[in-house]
């Protein structure tokens, strides 16, 4: 048996995942039970070989890393499931070993380039101070761009200074508003108490022109003129926002887990690449600035 329905569930309700993550790993199954159907193997029954000789078959059309580090995550979760539901004994996939992905550090804006870009936001613009508080939230607070669009008015506590976020996985924290945004958000919701509201996004915090709520591709485009506007060249887009808020942080002496928390990570090891880009930061304040390095 495949146990597909009870899987299906217990990525829904147990793991939380999101619908296209769902898709992703039941996509990926399917692969792996017709190469068993197709080798007369009960996936029940397979063993590490199994499992191995059906990743050495597919990778052979497809040597992404990405995609196949996500084969195996996908293999990785089914049999955990199985083991978890006690219809296994022992996990066969425990010892499958992913490729090497290349770490590709994010990009990060400067302190001054925060600056640039908040200066070029149109305050006498009808989406001026709409704006401002978009930015300053994603910088701020260090909010995903999906959960900005998706914050709501009754989550947010400005007496206490808190936001109750909703992240990945529909996993829930408490992030808290600076003094900055606070200011800058309520100067928005001066502006939007003005503004023809749908009545199903009454609660939306933040709305586009027509009175709904604003989407991820708009905050991209918005932040994309700004950037064009304020001269700067490198290829960003809101998460860029988290990823600087992070770093600014971790250089100014935050604790590693304390940005962790704030970011929502479930894994500190995800939180650690913010000391790469500290390191790097390092390596070139050597190569500018030791005299060794300078040319005569």
């Amino acid at each position: 048996m495949n146990y597909e329905r009870e899987y299906h569930t217990y990525l829904r309700l147990e793991r939380a995942y999101s619908v296209n993550t769902i898709a992703s790993y039941e996509l990926d199954l399917q692969k792996l039970f017709s190469y068993f159907e197709a080798h007369q193997i009960d996936p029940v029954h397979a063993q590490l070989a199994d499992l191995q000789a059906f990743l050495y078959d597919t990778f052979r059309s497809n040597s992404n890393p990405r995609t196949q580090a996500r084969l195996i995550a996908s293999v990785h979760s089914y049999y955990r499931f199985l083991l978890y539901h006690h219809y296994i004994d022992a996990d066969p996939s425990e010892l499958l070993e992913g490729p090497k992905r290349e770490a590709h550090l994010p990009v990060v804006l400067s302190v001054e380039e925060i600056d640039r870009l908040i200066a070029a936001i149109d305050l006498a613009s009808n989406e001026g101070h709409r704006n401002r508080a978009i930015v300053e939230m994603l910088y701020g607070s260090g909010l995903r761009v999906s959960e900005l669009v998706n914050l709501k008015l009754s989550n947010i506590y400005r007496k206490e200074g808190y936001m109750l976020i909703e992240g990945k996985g529909s996993k829930q924290r408490l992030v808290p508003i600076s003094p900055v945004a606070d200011e800058w958000f309520g100067y928005w919701l001066t502006d939007r108490a003005q503004w023809d509201i749908k009545t199903e996004f009454a609660d939306i915090a933040f709305l586009n022109r027509y009175g709904r709520q604003l989407t991820r591709a708009m905050v991209f485009t918005i932040i994309k003129r700004l950037c064009t506007a304020a001269g700067i060249t490198k290829n960003i887009s809101p998460h860029t926002l988290r990823h600087s808020f992070a770093t600014h942080l971790l250089q100014n002496g935050a604790d590693l887990r304390i940005i962790q928390q704030l970011l929502g990570h479930e894994d500190l090891a995800t939180t650690e690449i913010y000391t790469h880009l500290d390191i790097q930061d390092l390596r070139d304040a050597i190569i500018q600035y030791h005299p060794a390095n300078k040319t005569v």
